[in-house]
């Protein structure tokens, strides 16, 4: 299980495609991306992600768009269902919508609003992993 989970992990870090339709670079998105906290009961900031943004059409995987407390784009997240991954189910072109990726983080959530089935998230980070500090409170 661990094997498979590193697996798509990297899966995921070699799949990424920049965003072509619109600029992300700056919150608010725009476009179908809706504030999370205006979706479900959570903050507008979630120390250590930031202010997220998703299309709702794409729940529950997304991408999450986060967000600093400046309005730069931080990362691009996606909550893959953990049944998802047992079911071995497959995620092609998945897109990172700041373009270039520095580094990415994968951890596991037990559920939360929006997302409540236990899942992954799986985090392309398009800032260096010092600046990770952006979105840490």
């Amino acid at each position: 299980m661990l094997i498979r989970t590193i697996l798509i992990a990297g899966a995921f870090a070699l799949a990424v495609v920049p965003a072509q339709a619109q600029s992300v670079d700056k919150a608010p998105p725009g476009g179908a991306y809706k504030k999370v906290s205006e979706l479900v009961k959570l903050p507008d900031f979630l120390p250590g992600m930031g202010t997220l943004y998703v299309d709702p059409k794409t729940l529950p995987a997304g991408p999450f768009l986060a967000y600093d407390h400046d309005g730069r784009l931080a990362s691009t997240i996606y909550m893959i269902p953990v049944e998802d991954i047992q079911g071995q189910k497959t995620f092609d072109n998945l897109k990172a919508a700041g373009g270039n990726v520095d580094h990415v983080d994968m951890y596991y959530n037990a559920g939360h609003p929006g997302v409540e089935k236990p899942h992954y998230h799986i985090v392309l980070w398009h800032v260096s992993k010092a600046d990770e500090a952006r979105v840490a409170k």
